[in-house]
């Protein structure tokens, strides 16, 4: 925001510096940039966050000012005096879209002579950039830049009837801007229209057909409030940024539409003449008034570590423009001024206190008490699942939640409706929600490998936005790997989190249990299934096929997986347990089972576990051996190796009791499973 200093003087009457005022600005929030010379004035160049829109005009910097320095401010009474007939009969004004425009006036001068501006009025501009145009709309851009409230002044008889309409614009209906180029419009942007067509983007831009020019003699002047995200929206669509747009974006002073209008038709009465209508055309004539906020008094010692007497914070927060509604010992309450709409809760004006006292008032060693937080139950599972995954060699991918085409339509697990779409693309062709991270994770498996990397395996938690009855998608969090590894290894990783999520608390009794069952879809080969959880639908994984590895354009083998992360919440135990060491040996046993082909690791593990009690410690798969050639095996049966850890917490276990639990498993593995030990 560029601040002429001569300017910024007519408002508060300072004695310092140009750098004096910088430096205490920057102390006060307002960064200071540069400061240039320009015709015997200064352009101040100070940063304006995205939160104190008030400072985008010379007003709110030298409310600033005022407050800082303990001087009196001046804003000009906006006197405009009304001659003419009413401004009722000459125009009328029709808001169709009021959720897009939520207040529009209008004020008609009539008998105004265009022609160049006064060497004042010029110089202004000049000192921070802007060329002088005519007196008209030189003047709409002073009173912009005086309190950051944009106007745009019509060519009064170029509107094709008396008749403002603020509407929406028909889908492909278009404008050529007083840029003079021409944009297409859609019919999510809001338009001022006469009865025919558009004449103005409202809240971006005016419309050359009805640009003040040296012809006109009439003029109506708009001051209006615009829905911030519409015009965002349509400014980024468009391409198109201006001043107005810059401003409406970060939100007006609703109280001040009103002023901008007078002290715009003051300026032009008294620089280009006329005759001003009685009255004003106002849709949203009521200011909604600002809920009060409570300052608790002693707050200020408990968060900034000093003490601050309560007398200067009040008189700090009145200079800033809130209205004291009560004041007692421990507290205030007061209402923030209709400028400053960042001003809502007690901690805002804790701030304001801290900065316009000064932060430099602060030692840096001051005690300041510290309230030990405790993290959510979502950040200590997603840490545990973070610490388990990287331990088993994955690293954490981050993708964007928008996705092209290509991405959406070959997979989505979730949802069968069609993906949202959104209004602007976040990236190129990126403009449908995604329904699940899969896509995107081999997406960027696809570029890794295109740059050589052997090893790419990824992990991802993070939101899905599937398709609702409602106007809002249903957003669900989930986990989702991409591996090199072969199936059973992505299928351990994730019974691997279960375990560490779940413990020995979950719903079971025993564990986080993770079960699987057959699952079929053209991306994936054989080895595919849905997993549950403790007995609940939890998500799929499974082997892309040759089908799902072209349509990634992948060259490598991939297996994918995709589970709910909100299962892991409702599993979760994070109450750390105190486990004694066990101060007896443990023994190991080996065991290789034949058993039938269709006889699954995770059936027999659950018998094994059944079979063994509680003297196993460590059950661990080891191998899977297939040899068509092999009398005991042939074609249709395989050996599956394991290893058992025994161990008890009583005493040292015997040969024999080792022997015994042994002979318990292979006796229920034969019984169920068919199983036999390879000879």
């Amino acid at each position: 925001m560029l601040i002429s200093w001569d300017w910024l003087r007519t408002y508060v009457p300072l004695t310092c510096s140009p750098g004096e005022l910088t430096a205490r600005l920057m102390m006060a929030g307002l960064n200071h940039e540069s400061t240039t010379a320009a015709d015997a004035d200064w352009a101040l160049d100070v940063e304006v966050t995205s939160n104190r829109p008030d400072c985008l005009g010379h007003i709110g910097v030298a409310r600033e000012a005022a407050v800082l320095f303990g001087l009196p401010l001046t804003v000009p009474p906006a006197a405009a005096n009304e001659t003419g007939p009413a401004v009722a009969s000459l125009t009328k004004v029709t808001v169709r879209c009021p959720e897009l425009c939520t207040r529009y006036t209008a004020r008609v001068i009539r008998g105004v002579k265009v022609g160049p501006s006064p060497t004042w009025l010029v110089k202004r501009l000049a000192t921070i950039g802007i060329p002088p145009i005519n007196n008209v709309v030189d003047i709409t851009n002073y009173v912009l830049l005086e309190c950051g409230q944009p106007l745009h002044a019509f060519d009064f008889a170029k509107l094709a009837g008396p008749e403002i309409i603020v509407r929406t614009a028909a889908q492909g209906e278009k404008l050529e801007a007083i840029n003079h180029h021409t944009y297409e419009l859609d019919a999510a942007m809001c338009v001022i229209a006469d009865a025919r067509v558009p004449v103005a983007l409202g809240g971006v831009m005016g419309g050359a057909a009805t640009e003040v020019s040296a012809a006109t003699r009439d003029v109506l002047v708009e001051a209006a409030e615009f829905a911030p995200m519409s015009i965002r929206s349509t400014a980024r669509k468009l391409n198109l940024h201006s001043d107005s747009s810059y401003r409406f974006e970060r939100g007006v002073d609703p109280a001040g539409v009103d002023w901008a209008s007078r002290r715009c038709c003051e300026l032009i009465l008294e620089l280009c003449g006329g005759e001003l209508a009685a009255g004003a055309i106002d849709s949203a004539p009521h200011v909604a008034p600002r809920e009060p906020v409570t300052l608790r008094l002693a707050q200020l010692k408990r968060i900034l570590g000093i003490d601050v007497d309560p007398p200067v914070a009040r008189k700090i927060l009145a200079a800033l423009g809130c209205v004291e509604r009560s004041a007692g010992e421990r507290e205030v309450i007061v209402v923030p001024p209709t400028w400053r709409r960042d001003l809502s809760r007690e901690i805002d004006l804790v701030e304001e206190v801290a900065r316009i006292n000064g932060y430099e008032t602060i030692p840096e060693d001051v005690p300041v008490k510290m309230v030990p937080s405790t993290r959510s139950a979502v950040d200590r599972v997603a840490a545990k699942v973070r610490h388990v995954l990287t331990a088993a060699g994955f690293d954490e991918a981050l993708t964007p939640s928008a996705v092209p085409e290509e991405l959406s339509a070959p997979y989505s697990p979730w949802t069968d409706a069609p993906p949202l779409r959104c209004s602007v693309p976040v990236l190129r062709r990126a403009d449908l929600l995604r329904r699940t991270l899969i896509p995107s994770l081999l997406e960027a498996r696809r570029t890794n490998e295109s740059l050589g990397n052997e090893r790419i395996e990824l992990f991802e938690a993070a939101r899905v936005y599937l398709p609702d009855t409602d106007a809002l998608p249903r957003e669900e969090s989930m986990l989702s790997l991409t591996s090199g590894r072969p199936f059973a290894d992505v299928k351990g990783a994730l019974e691997a989190v279960a375990a560490a999520v779940g413990g020995t608390g979950s719903a079971s009794g025993a564990g986080a249990k993770v079960e699987s069952s057959d699952y079929t879809h053209p991306l994936f080969d054989a080895a595919a299934c849905c997993l549950t959880l403790d007995g609940e639908p939890w998500g799929i994984l499974g082997e892309l096929s040759p089908a799902g590895l072209k349509q990634f354009d992948l060259r490598g083998k991939a297996t994918v997986a995709e589970v709910r992360f909100d299962r892991l919440l409702e599993i979760a135990r994070l109450i750390p347990k105190y486990t004694p060491l066990v101060a007896f040996p443990a023994i190991d046993r080996d065991l290789n089972f034949v058993v039938a082909e269709n006889v699954r690791w995770a059936d027999l593990s659950a018998t094994v576990r059944a079979a063994a009690g509680e003297h196993l410690e460590r059950l661990q798969y080891v191998e899977t051996y297939r040899n068509a050639k092999d009398p005991q095996l042939g074609r249709e049966r395989k050996s599956l190796l394991l290893s058992l850890r025994l161990r008890s917490h009583l005493g040292t276990l015997t040969g024999d009791e080792a022997d015994a639990i042994r002979n318990r498993i292979v006796a229920a593995c034969q019984q169920r499973h068919g199983a036999e030990l390879r000879a």
